[in-house]
């Protein structure tokens, strides 16, 4: 089973920049998507043999996330049943057979980290959240999750300390999260992969330059490690200022 997640900074945008051939070459079986800045009927979307959902931001062209899948799911939800976080479209969960699919776009913590005390209530209850489905049957998590966890994974680590995304708090609730039943899935195939990114600033030539940050992920239960058959960066798709990330899985 091939899974895809990818921030697109712009659906609409996106869209005009070939996301079509590459959703279509790819043919995941599951697409991900962060950041579609729209309501649905803002763009005629005909992608054959999926089907769509869409989690919409109550504010017009901010956050939003969507889920494009081959297969139906058993059930779907929308956010978290938590009032403060669910009307930023953040969250879409999809009950399948035998795991759940959550697409997560996490909240930044912003240019002087005014919205890090938010982001602690977030990663505490998203933690929770993703923790009581795992007791009934696997998860995968999946999305653009703003943060780099450890060093290894942004280019300047030494001046970029302190900095949204890269806050001593957001790494501590990653590691607090991978140590409850989850494994980073890139980390567990590549544990020493340096230069392997996700997301450049559109700034200074860096994405040119390679100068990134790894913070699109694909989390799953600890129990299904063993199945996981490879995780890839597919740092030669333009069109975002992050790139897709594709984990292949025998489930």
């Amino acid at each position: 089973m091939k899974l895809i997640t990818w921030n697109v900074n712009g659906l609409r945008a996106v869209y005009k920049k070939g996301f079509e051939d590459f959703f279509g070459k790819e043919q995941a079986d599951i697409f991900c998507i962060q950041e579609t800045k729209m309501q649905p009927n803002q763009l005629e979307i005909n992608l054959e043999g999926y089907i769509a959902y869409f989690n919409s931001a109550e504010k017009k062209g901010y956050s939003g996330t969507a889920v494009f899948t081959k297969k139906k799911p058993k059930a779907i939800s929308y956010g978290i049943g938590i009032k403060e976080h669910d009307k930023e479209g953040r969250i879409i969960t999809l009950e399948f057979e035998k795991f759940y699919l959550v697409n997560c776009y996490t909240p930044n913590s912003q240019r002087e980290l005014t919205r890090l005390e938010y982001r602690m209530v977030w990663e505490e209850e998203i933690k929770q959240y993703l923790k009581n489905l795992n007791v009934l049957k696997p998860v995968i998590f999946c999305g653009d999750l703003n943060v780099a966890h450890k060093e290894i994974d942004l280019k300047n680590p030494k001046t970029n300390r302190g900095n949204a995304g890269f806050t001593d708090e957001e790494r501590e609730k990653m590691t607090e999260l991978l140590e409850d039943g989850f494994i980073d899935t890139y980390r567990y195939m590549y544990p020493d992969k340096e230069n392997a990114y996700t997301w450049w600033s559109y700034m200074g030539k860096a994405r040119e330059k390679n100068i990134g940050w790894r913070i699109d992920y694909f989390i799953v239960s600890d129990r299904i490690k063993e199945k996981i058959q490879d995780v890839k960066i597919h740092n030669d798709i333009m069109g975002s200022d992050h790139c897709p990330v594709e984990l292949d899985i025998n489930l």
